[in-house]
């Protein structure tokens, strides 16, 4: 069997363990308790060593800004689609799935097929695009969840100044935002995990290394998912992957691009799972929304759980569709061709319950059309 394949194995294997573990979970307070561990100690110490192996290449630095565009796209594109979901806009859902469905994964979901399929060139390249993703992800995402948290909760009639300064209160408070400053400050310096004393790397390093079996254990033991939620969430990650495969089509024509490998790793870094931080600041609200005994939700937090759920699996099944048909899916007409299938796949189930009440409604028309005709008879 193929390692990657075993690999991704392994990791639906966390999830399904965490989901068996659910009855040994008796309170809410045990659950939060790990989220509590991955928000404040393996998430920062994750990325504060993943910033500081980071070596700039200047003939890759365009990687990141195609990665950040795709962010941005999808971020602008979904919330007209989501409506058509039956996601209303201004609730915790909409903004939920807003705030996710733009990240991406790639570490998880991409970058072991990536190093199996095209080599360690391509994964070279996919680690640079992910530099773009980081930003919006960590950063650009952060100050939309805070800016929404803040405008929800009365915010709006505080000066700019004032609101400036609530949201860098709570990003100051985040041991996330404390250890990307820290390795920003190190890597200005011109230092890596090398420089820093073996007690610390060291430290560093055994607490990355829980990260992924934490994360994924936490959305086995944290998701619930009914039927009704499970074909809205395929719904969206189907559209999703249909507009990656629309939008990477649209940038293999514009930029000419031939070389079958540079389309492939197009194609499967754009198809990467939903990341884990956004729901790390979905957390930080809900945090700061306990405390404050807020009645409204700015966020769903047990939606957004869902979503990495089903996003993970969904996503390495389609990376390893498009890396095993390579010279098929490489095609700009068949591109397009898959797009269009998953953008129907995407809308069905909207387009069968519009059927359904069209239906209903011509059925009520008709009766009442019949009515006065038995009652004239």
């Amino acid at each position: 069997m193929d390692i990657s394949f075993q690999k991704t194995i392994v990791f639906l294997f966390f999830i399904f363990i965490g989901f068996l573990l659910k009855n040994k979970f008796k309170s809410k307070d045990e659950v939060t308790g790990i989220k509590k561990i991955i928000l404040n100690l393996a998430l920062p110490a994750t990325i504060f060593i993943a910033l500081l192996g980071v070596h700039i290449k200047l003939n890759l630095l365009l990687l990141p800004l195609l990665a950040l565009g795709l962010n941005l796209l999808l971020f602008l594109i979904f919330p007209l689609v989501l409506p058509v979901l039956g996601i209303k806009k201004s609730t915790p859902e909409f903004r939920t799935a807003r705030l996710l469905i733009p990240s991406l994964a790639p570490g998880l979901s991409c970058f072991p097929f990536v190093l199996e399929f095209l080599g360690e060139d391509y994964l070279a390249k996919a680690a640079m695009a992910d530099l773009g993703n980081k930003v919006f992800v960590l950063v650009i995402l952060y100050l939309v969840a805070m800016n929404w948290y803040l405008s929800l909760h009365g915010k709006k009639q505080k000066s700019k100044g004032s609101k400036v300064g609530a949201m860098l209160k709570v990003m100051v408070a985040e041991p996330v935002n404390i250890f990307i400053a820290m390795a920003l400050i190190l890597l200005g310096f011109g230092l890596n995990m090398e420089s820093l004393p073996f007690f610390i790397s060291e430290t560093l390093q055994k607490l990355s290394m829980i990260m992924t079996p934490l994360v994924l254990l936490f959305i086995g033991l944290a998701v619930k998912i009914k039927r009704k939620q499970f074909v809205q969430i395929f719904s969206l990650l189907s559209l999703r992957a249909g507009l990656v495969f629309l939008i990477c089509g649209i940038a293999v024509i514009i930029t000419g691009l031939k070389v079958q490998n540079d389309i492939l790793l197009l194609l499967a870094f754009g198809l990467s799972a939903c990341s884990f931080w956004p729901y790390a600041h979905i957390a930080a609200v809900d945090t700061l929304e306990m405390t404050g005994k807020v009645k409204k939700k700015t966020f769903q937090n047990d939606y957004a759980i869902s979503i990495l759920a089903l996003s993970f699996p969904l996503s390495t099944l389609l990376i390893l569709a498009v890396l095993n048909t390579g010279p098929f899916i490489t095609v700009t007409p068949n591109i397009f061709l898959v797009s269009a299938v998953l953008g129907v796949l995407g809308f069905l189930p909207s387009l069968y319950s519009w059927s359904k009440k069209m239906m209903k409604r011509q059925k009520l028309l008709n009766a009442e059309i019949d009515s006065p005709r038995a009652g004239h008879i």
